[in-house]
């Protein structure tokens, strides 16, 4: 009798296991999307009722939607290395310590070092298919324009298609030019000089008042027509030169074409899950949407309540919903966990010279792209896998684009990096409700290569403080970002330093607009103490590393510069059959 009733335990436990066991998820699919400047404030799940998002809304209905989601940048460049890594992008060296926080030109030698594991790279080496379609921004070659050392390839991505920089207005005619200043500065100045100068000392001459050889005229004259050749060469070269899709490591279109842009881009990504519906695979779906210039297809094009940008977000969403569709088609749904987020917040500070903007909605947050206002970090964060998470739940504890690495890590099985500091934490047990707490006690807000502000959320409380060293001085008086500068910086006469920090408890006051006092909070230089001392610890892990974003990395080199194989040249045109 006791025998018996052994086995039965036995039997019963083995079977208790084997159930277990078949209720596990086995390693999943992942498509992760990431969009351009998307605004916390523009999809309907997140509050907007004109700007139509059924697909991104979807997502929220069908798993968690996270409140608090904080990007480790408001600039694309950094925010993306951050994704990538799970680890903030100054521990990499791409975050500048000048005013040019991203990489401008394809042909520049700086990126994200091979030293570096993206979260591909250890998925890949799991035996994941791996593919990135739509913006990289994270540098393309070294030493010369074959090494592609910085290229998605060489990070762990099996097959890539899409923008190696971004979507610059540069690369759309009439749009205008993110370089319009720069021109100002380097060209137009100097030739306005020059012409002052001839004219100036030309008239000396004539009035006898000083002898001028004609030899100085000439150079001058040299001078102004090399410089104004330098700007007829810019336009006319630049639109090819920086404005290509690569398919892989070849160039497939150049200069790039917007006609369907966003449809091309997407039934690619569709093809791709359709190739690898029998192996584990992962999808970095990068859209190009809705950073400027603003575009859409014919069948978007106008049909939306916010102008240009309305008809890019809906597109956008269209091929969110697409993507959807083809999972669910190859009865993939419940075996992907999808993710939805945006690189950073909205850029206000897109407005046309017509007044149109061409920025979205950060909702009720201040700021926007390019500074630690709520509005520049809070970014959308969807999380869908249907059986493994609950559907239409909302956490507000505050979580990062970080925590990407490490989640998708654990869930592939592949160990963590135990050479570095990951600063991501997974977010698994907070999606599934296993805990009610963020792992991030602390979060440190950079802008560009500067400690700009610190999050405490103390454990046992609800309060989440946010300490702000320095603040960006937006621009005209009463502006909600930087107009003159198109976005702001992060030093200098561009910023107020704060003794002692502006202290904000964002969960009182999430509009940051009552900075909180020691009058009116006794606890106020503990708290303060208590963030400073973190920042302290935080500071000590960060080692000096090579700065990717520095000018000799950023800077055009024409060696590094890539045509379409079959017509090498400054300007060229694949043949019809190699055309996205």
């Amino acid at each position: 009798m006791s025998k018996s009733r052994t086995m039965r335990r036995l039997l019963l436990l083995l079977l208790g296991l084997w159930e277990a066991q078949s209720r596990a998820p086995s390693r999943p699919n992942f498509v992760l999307i990431v969009a351009d400047d998307l605004g916390i404030g523009d999809p309907g799940c997140y509050g907007n009722k004109t700007l139509r998002t059924p697909n991104i809304d979807r997502l929220a209905e069908e798993g968690v939607k996270l409140t608090q989601h904080l990007a480790a940048s408001p600039l694309c460049t950094p925010s993306r290395a951050a994704f990538m890594t799970g680890r903030y992008p100054v521990r990499s060296g791409m975050a500048s310590q000048t005013r040019i926080g991203v990489f401008l030109f394809s042909a520049s030698s700086g990126g994200l070092p091979n030293t570096e594991v993206t979260f591909a790279r250890l998925l890949k080496d799991q035996g994941y298919a791996t593919a990135l379609i739509g913006k990289w921004h994270l540098g393309t070659h070294c030493h010369n324009n074959t090494d592609f050392c910085h290229h998605p390839s060489s990070h762990g991505f099996d097959y890539f298609h899409g923008l190696p920089v971004t979507n610059l207005r540069d690369c759309k005619p009439g749009a205008g030019s993110v370089f319009t200043q720069a021109v100002r500065v380097l060209v137009l100045a100097p030739l306005q000089a020059l012409a002052l100068a001839l004219v100036t000392l030309g008239a000396l001459r004539w009035l006898g008042l000083l002898p001028v050889p004609g030899v100085v005229f000439l150079v001058l004259l040299l001078l102004a027509a090399a410089l104004l050749g330098l700007l007829l060469c810019f336009l006319h070269f630049f639109r090819p030169l920086n404005c290509f899709l690569m398919r892989g490591r070849a160039v497939s279109q150049q200069p790039l074409s917007y006609d369907n842009l966003t449809q091309r881009l997407t039934a690619d990504a569709a093809r791709f899950i359709r190739r690898n519906a029998e192996r584990p695979f992962l999808l970095v779906f990068s859209c190009i949407q809705v950073h400027t210039a603003l575009y859409a297809s014919k069948d978007f094009a106008g049909k939306s309540k916010h102008g240009a940008y309305g008809d890019a977000a809906e597109e956008m969403d269209w091929g969110v919903g697409q993507l959807l569709n083809v999972l669910e088609e190859l009865q993939l749904t419940n075996n992907t966990l999808v993710y939805f987020t945006s690189d950073q917040g909205a850029h206000v500070e897109e407005v046309t010279p017509k007044g149109e903007r061409h920025g979205g909605s950060n909702g009720i947050f201040k700021g926007g792209k390019g500074n630690n206002w709520e509005g520049g970090i809070r970014v959308p964060g969807l999380l869908r896998w249907p059986g493994v998470l609950p559907a239409g739940v909302e956490i507000a504890e505050p979580t990062s684009n970080m925590d990407v690495f490490p989640t998708v890590a654990k869930l592939a099985g592949s160990p963590l990096p135990e050479d570095r500091i990951i600063d991501g934490r997974d977010l698994m047990p907070l999606l599934r409700g296993e805990t009610q707490r963020s792992e991030h006690e602390f979060l440190f807000h950079y802008c560009n290569f500067y400690l700009n502000a610190v999050r405490w959320h103390p454990p046992n409380s609800s309060s989440v403080w946010k300490a702000f060293l320095f603040t960006p001085n937006f621009a005209p008086e009463g502006a909600n970002g930087c107009f003159p500068t198109h976005v702001c910086f992060c030093h200098g006469h561009f910023v107020t330093r704060h003794h002692p920090p502006l202290l904000f408890d964002l969960s009182r006051d999430p509009r940051e607009r009552r900075p909180v006092t020691p009058g009116a909070e006794p606890r106020f230089w503990e708290i303060l103490e208590a963030m400073q001392e973190a920042a302290e610890r935080h500071a000590r892990t960060v080692v000096p590393v090579p700065n990717q974003l520095s000018v000799g990395r950023i800077l055009w080199k024409p060696w590094l510069q890539m045509c379409c194989s079959s017509s090498p040249g400054l300007s060229c045109q694949c043949p019809r059959g190699e055309q996205d």
